[in-house]
This record gives C-alpha cells, sequence and structure tokens, in this order.
C-alpha cells in the first residue's frame, strides 16, 4: 500500500502545479475558455482524447459486455463511424472563430437560441457529470475494497478538477490532459494483460463461456445492426452541439492541428475500447454470478483490486491514479465549456453587457463549480452508469438538428430552430414511457421502447418540425448569413486574433464558393483535396479496427 499512496500522491501533487501555473498566465476569456488557441497537434491529440474518455466509458462497456458479450464494445464504438466525419468539420468550428457553439446559434438564429443552446449544454454536462462521477465511484469502491465509498470517491475527483479547473481555465485543461490522456491509456490496458491471463487467454474464455453470442459483435434482437446504425446517427447529429466541441476543434493554433487533434484523439479512444471489451468479456469468467446493475458496474474495479497487488506494488496506485485522470480530464473541459457558455451567452448579453474582461472570468469561476455541484447531487440518485450515458446521448442530439440545418441551408429560420428543438424534446419524454401496452412486441427491448426506435422518433420529428416551420416562417436576414458563411470560408491564419466571433480580417479572402448542390437556399461546399484524402484514409482506419476485433473473437 505504501508505494500505491506514493504514486497517487505524487499525481495529485503534479495535477494541482498545473492548474496554478496556468492561473497565472489568464489574462481574458480568450485565454480562460479557449486557452489562447495556441496548442499544436499533439497536445490536441490529447485534449481531445482526454475531453472525451473518461472511466464511466469503461465501466459501460465492460458492464454491457458482461451481459451482451462482445457487441457491448458499440456502447462506445457506435461513434466509430463518425470518426471520419471528425476530419471534416473542424475546420468549420475554427474558421468560426467563436468562443463557444451558442456564438453559432446567436449569429445564425437569434440571441434567443444562443440562451436555448446554452441551457441545453448545461444540461448535457450536468448528466455527462454525473455519469462520470458514478462509472469512477463505483471503480474506486470495489477496488479498494469498500475502504473508500462511492460519495467519498465523487467528493475527491470533483474538489481536485474544480481546483485547477476553475484556477487555470482551458490552459489547464489541456496541459493537464496530455498527462491524463497517457494515463488513461494505461488504465484501459493495465488489468487486460492479467485478466487475459488469468482466464487462459480467448480459448480460456470460449471454454468457460459457451454461448456463442457472446462472442458476436452483431446479436439481433439486442445490438443488432439497426441498433448500431441509429445510435451512430443519432451520435453524429448531436456531437457538434457537446459543449466541450468548440473547444476540441477550436482550440490549436492552425486548422490542421485542430483536424489532427480531434479526428486522431478520438480514434486513439477507439483502440482503448478494444481492451475495456476484452476485459469485460474476462469478468463473465472471474465473477460469474454478478446480477445488480451496481455489482455489474463494479466488475473492472474488481479486477483490478484482485489481479494487480500480486503482479507489483504501486500498481494500484496506478490504477487510482489513471481512473482519476480518465474523469477530471473529461469533468474539466466540459465544465469550462459550460462555464463559457453560462458567461457569455447568457449572464454577459442578458444582465452584464459591459463588464471588464476580469469580472467575465470571475463569474466563469464561481459558474463552474455551481454547475459541478448540480452534478453531484443528480449522480447520487442516477439508477446505473448504463442509464446515465443513454441519458446524455438523448439530449446531446436535441439541437443537432437546429445545427446542421442552420449550416447547411440558408431557408432554416429560428422558429424552425426552437420548434425543432422542442418536438424533439416532447418525442423523447412521451416515447420514454411506452412500453408493451402501447407498442408492437418488435418494438420493445427490456420492457420499454427499444432505444433506437425512440431515437428514430424524436429526430424524425425534430426533422420534419424544422422542414415544414421554416419554409412558413420569415427567412433569416441575408447579412447576417452572408457575415456567416464568409467567416467559414476564409481560411484562418496561424497569428490570428479575432476579437469578436465570425470576425474576419479585412485583407483576407473567402475561398471560391463550390457547392455540391447548385441552389441558392444550399450551402454544402465541394470537400478540398485535403478533406478527400484524410477521409478516406480514416475510413480504412476504421475497417482495421472492426477487422482486428472480428480476428480476436475468432481466435
Amino acid at each position: 500500500m505504501f508505494w500505491d499512496w506514493v504514486i497517487l500522491l505524487g499525481y495529485l501533487v503534479i495535477i494541482l502545479a498545473i492548474g496554478v501555473w496556468a492561473a497565472r498566465r489568464i489574462q481574458d476569456t480568450a485565454d480562460f475558455f479557449m486557452a489562447g488557441r495556441s496548442f499544436r497537434k499533439t497536445f490536441m491529440v490529447f485534449f481531445t482524447f482526454g475531453a472525451g474518455t473518461h472511466s464511466d466509458q469503461a465501466v459501460s462497456v465492460a458492464s454491457k459486455t458482461y451481459t451482451d458479450g462482445l457487441s457491448g464494445i458499440w456502447y462506445q464504438w457506435f461513434w466509430l463511424f463518425n470518426t471520419p466525419f471528425y476530419w471534416l468539420f473542424p475546420p468549420i468550428f475554427r474558421r468560426m472563430r467563436a468562443l463557444t457553439t451558442a456564438d453559432f446559434f446567436e449569429l445564425r438564429y437569434t440571441r434567443s437560441v444562443a440562451a436555448l443552446f446554452a441551457l441545453i449544454g448545461i444540461l448535457q454536462f450536468i448528466v455527462n457529470l454525473a455519469t462520470m462521477l458514478k462509472g469512477c465511484g463505483a471503480m474506486i469502491t470495489a477496488v479498494s475494497g469498500g475502504v473508500i465509498s462511492e460519495l467519498g470517491a465523487v467528493m475527491l475527483i470533483t474538489l481536485l478538477f474544480v481546483v485547477y479547473g476553475v484556477a487555470g481555465g482551458l490552459k489547464a485543461a489541456i496541459v493537464t490532459d496530455f498527462l491524463q490522456g497517457i494515463l488513461t491509456i494505461v488504465l484501459s490496458f493495465l488489468v487486460l494483460p492479467f485478466a487475459l491471463q488469468a482466464v487462459g487467454g480467448i480459448s480460456g474464455l470460449r471454454e468457460v463461456i459457451d454461448d456463442p453470442r457472446m462472442f458476436s459483435l452483431v446479436v439481433p434482437g439486442g445490438i443488432g445492426v439497426f441498433y448500431i446504425a441509429m445510435i451512430a446517427v443519432n451520435g453524429l447529429v448531436g456531437i457538434v452541439t457537446q459543449p466541450h466541441v468548440m473547444a476540441n476543434c477550436a482550440a490549436g493554433k492552425t486548422e490542421m492541428d485542430n483536424r489532427v487533434g480531434f479526428c486522431f484523439g478520438n480514434m486513439l479512444k477507439r483502440i482503448c475500447t478494444i481492451a475495456w471489451t476484452l476485459t469485460g468479456l474476462c469478468a463473465v469468467a472471474l465473477y460469474p454470478n454478478l446480477t445488480t446493475p451496481a455489482q455489474i458496474d463494479q466488475t473492472y474495479g474488481l479486477m483490478a483490486r484482485d489481479l494487480l497487488p500480486a503482479i507489483m506494488p504501486g500498481l494500484v496506485g496506478l490504477f487510482i491514479a489513471s481512473l482519476l485522470a480518465t474523469v477530471m480530464s473529461s469533468c474539466d473541459a466540459w465544465m469550462i465549456s459550460c462555464s463559457a457558455l453560462f458567461t457569455e451567452n447568457i449572464y454577459r448579453p442578458f444582465a452584464a453587457p459591459n463588464r471588464s474582461q476580469k469580472h467575465y472570468v470571475l463569474v466563469g469561476r464561481i459558474v463552474s463549480g455551481a454547475i459541478v455541484l448540480i452534478g453531484i447531487l443528480y449522480a447520487l440518485f442516477l439508477e446505473s452508469v448504463i442509464t446515465g450515458l443513454e441519458t446524455f446521448w438523448k439530449i446531446q442530439a436535441m439541437m443537432g438538428i437546429a445545427f446542421w440545418a442552420g449550416l447547411f441551408w440558408r431557408r432554416a429560420t429560428t422558429a424552425g430552430a426552437w420548434l425543432s428543438t422542442s418536438a424533439a424534446f416532447l418525442t423523447m419524454i412521451y416515447t420514454a414511457n411506452l412500453g408493451p401496452d402501447q407498442l408492437p412486441e418488435w418494438m420493445v427491448y427490456g420492457g420499454r421502447i427499444y432505444l433506437p426506435y425512440q431515437m428514430l422518433a424524436y429526430l424524425s420529428t425534430g426533422l420534419l418540425t424544422m422542414i415544414v416551420v421554416s419554409l412558413i416562417t420569415p427567412r433569416v436576414s441575408s447579412a447576417k448569413l452572408d457575415r456567416l458563411y464568409r467567416a467559414i470560408r476564409t481560411p484562418v491564419s496561424p497569428d490570428e486574433h479575432p476579437s469578436e466571433p465570425f470576425e474576419v480580417p479585412a485583407d483576407s479572402q473567402p475561398e471560391p464558393v463550390r457547392k455540391i448542390i447548385d441552389h441558392p437556399d444550399f450551402e454544402i461546399p465541394v470537400p478540398n483535396r485535403t478533406s478527400v484524402i484524410g477521409f478516406v484514409g480514416v475510413w480504412a482506419l476504421v475497417g482495421i479496427l472492426i477487422g482486428s476485433v472480428y480476428w480476436i473473437a475468432s481466435l
């Protein structure tokens, strides 16, 4: 235990020191919320990886694998089919020259739509934070053998990321995420080799687990093709409206830094997901009698507790440090992004429009702590990690239709944005209560509406509402739209530092207009050579990863 504590305390000291260092370099809101847009590819890769990867995902994948087999990998791998698109849209976010995605909604629609997005973005963070804290708490409780309670673990994690995140803003988050990204990789693979050794490898698993569906990537009636496809579509619709994505796609120095960071930071996560899945499969053999959601959530931690001490002193401490890193690296980025949403898109325009930069930074810090407190309270009442994860998937897609329609369709209107989001929300809430008494048998799974059908219902309702309402309500002014599209068509130079969103230097020239659909109401650009080559290349990597898991499953 001595070396476990040495490693754990050493990690905590380093993280807090980085927060203090970064705090002394905060001059204005651009530094606090966007880190001065100064980071290059390596830091951006680990920032994206750290911000988007956390222990509750390892818990949810391992838990779903425990109950459903290898197909549980899709509880995170549904994002795999979205990854090639992550090569395409970071330049769009960078060219917006904005601090938050709400800045896009304000220019494209109105300030009220920006405020709506800010509120939904904060709601996303509260649900996601609660899910992350619950997952990490379950792991720490298991690996400590109950010495550290779930509530105690949650409070420790929260104290740490709030202290350095509130002090140092996004700069502290990006720098710490480099270290924490490495530790997240350690967490993902630390237990796996010893777990496989304990069960006799894949062949040993096959001897213990006699159900062939547990080794199938696709299970009809469970996590099948329709399930995977629908959740992937939902993810692509909603990824752009996750609060931290603006920072992930725009905090780099150049457009290429942001492309590489966002795309390959997420691809690194796809690789770690393979390790989480195989670890969950090993848990089926090692702990065959777990029944409740709370017990199943602890499988990852149980393996660390039982396997690591016999290997080498200090490994449990390294595991806990890595576990803390996965949560803090996500919580800090989300916290700063949501603080930016409230400060820049609700507080500044509606309550205090002409205050100093120091005032807004102070407000951002106070709001960060308040939002986190609400997330903690929600975590205490959350049923399970999987429940929280599915709730987050749904909420993050609510304003995705308004974003994509506003980006590619000039005819999208403010009324369309409000009513499409409202219609999607109401459909989501209504369908959540449907079960065998209201639906045909083929639409029900586990006593309630099959998740993909619920997603299909609210996405279809939202899209149809956007189209119909936009066609019968007044257009957004051409002047606003022209400013938006001029910014998006104008590349960003490395030394450009805009003071306002969508502010393009007077001497900059936009790229020539080349559209896929030759119609004045559509703004879908023809991708350039860099976009096409990268897009195709990432699809090739997607194929390699899927093929690798098929190969592992067939051993």
